[in-house]
């Protein structure tokens, strides 16, 4: 079944564009010129992603997102061509999924749409197989139903943010992670260029697993890309 995408904006040309862009990929398309009749729409027929502006009459796009937010869990794009880090970080804070600034091109906003429903589909899907309780990577063991790290059997408290980013680096050793990856991971938010705290958890993690932080044996720097996690036969 063919997915609907809901397309707000007060500019009917934005609002044509989309629809035949998305048209053209087999979405179907519901199209609303202001926040009112946008609900509307969300009230009475079934939606799977909403892609609307910021600055729309009657009600505005960070006012529908609250609205849509307390009943509505699809995944949400603004469009806006307000371009603040601000306006962004607004959004985003308001449950908004992504964020792209006019002007934009069609081609990346399909990339996104697909990106978005892709990524709402994973999440909602029923696994087959019972989830891993346990990852191994030489000494170490991270035990998945404790969220607790254990070092030759030796049990290793985490933060919440240190068992995610372990996490994701031991269930694919050798993977280059860059620091957005890492970022929207575990701290389960957009990334917003914060090397700062990618870097103080990073050294933390080297702290308790490494038997000298200095020359880190499991999380290795890749300049210019991000980390990796050794693989088994690195060790």
């Amino acid at each position: 079944m063919p997915k609907t995408i809901l397309v707000v904006d007060d500019d009917p040309d934005i609002v044509a564009m989309l629809k035949l862009y998305l048209d053209a990929e087999g979405y179907t398309t519901l199209e609303a010129f202001d926040g009112k009749e946008a609900f509307e729409h969300l009230r009475s027929k079934h939606v799977d992603l909403a892609i609307f502006d910021i600055m729309m009459p009657v009600i505005d796009g960070y006012q529908l997102l609250r609205m849509m937010r307390q009943e509505y869990k699809i995944p949400v794009i603004l469009i806006s061509a307000k371009n603040q880090d601000i306006d962004k970080i607004t959004g985003l804070k308001l449950g908004a999924d992504d964020y792209v600034s006019k002007p934009f091109s069609p081609l990346e906003v399909m990339a996104r749409i697909q990106a978005q429903l892709r990524r709402s589909y994973e999440f909602n899907e029923p696994s087959a197989a019972p989830p891993v309780s346990e990852t191994c990577v030489g000494d170490l063991l991270l035990d998945h139903r404790e969220c607790m790290l254990y070092i030759k059997g030796k049990p290793i408290s985490l933060s919440a943010i240190e068992y995610r980013m372990l996490k994701l680096f031991m269930g694919e050793p050798g993977r280059v992670f860059t620091k957005r990856q890492i970022f929207e991971q575990a701290w389960d938010e957009h990334y917003l260029a914060d090397d700062n705290a990618i870097m103080v958890q990073i050294s933390r993690l080297r702290d308790k697993i490494e038997a000298c932080p200095r020359k880190p044996v499991y999380i290795k720097t890749i300049r210019g890309l991000g980390y990796r996690f050794a693989k088994k036969d690195e060790l």
